[in-house]
């Protein structure tokens, strides 16, 4: 989007008393927001958050294998949604804006084998389901996908977007120097 940007994480919890995903996502991405913009009280901060639900059960980051590799079998051959919340927040203003993304993701049937292997990898434990879509193997496990790509990698950019013009439009500098 060529924004110029600068990684600070956060550090809040991923828990948050709230059983819907969309509510969920949205809530997460302000908290992680609202404390990042303390740091750098001037600057857009953005916040976010992802999580994948199936048979309304929020599946967050796996703690282990074990429940890597559940967690994929359950995806295994199915349907399920990726929601991620989005937060732009400036801190010295005040000023906030969210917005929620859902895409709908099909697994391929998972051979016990493949799951094993990715499980082996690494890649589950930082990832909402236990998968990335971006993942050499993640990748594979997709058959199809009904909405926003980069919603299901973890940041929907056309969402963002629709942010900062919404919200901040006075703050964005067009490439030639212009302004919206």
């Amino acid at each position: 989007m060529g924004i110029d940007a600068e990684v600070l994480p956060s550090n809040v919890g991923e828990d948050a008393d709230v059983s819907e995903p969309d509510h969920l996502v949205s809530v997460l991405a302000i908290r992680k927001a609202r404390q990042v913009a303390r740091r750098r009280p001037s600057a857009i901060t953005i916040g976010a958050d992802t999580t994948v639900v199936i048979d309304g059960v929020i599946l967050g980051k796996p703690r282990d294998a074990e429940e890597a590799a559940a967690m994929l079998r359950r995806l295994s051959g199915r349907t399920h949604a990726v929601y991620t919340g989005v937060a732009l927040i400036e801190h010295r203003s005040g000023r906030l804006a969210w917005g929620v993304e859902e895409t709908r993701v099909t697994f391929a049937t998972l051979l016990q084998a493949e799951i094993d292997a990715y499980v082996a990898t690494g890649s589950p434990f930082d990832k909402a389901g236990g998968y990335g879509i971006q993942d050499d193997l993640g990748a594979l496990f997709v058959a199809r996908i009904d909405g926003d790509y980069y919603n299901v990698v973890g940041l929907p950019l056309r969402r963002l977007y629709e942010l900062f013009v919404c919200s901040f439009a006075d703050r964005i500098v067009l490439a030639d120097g212009s302004r919206y």
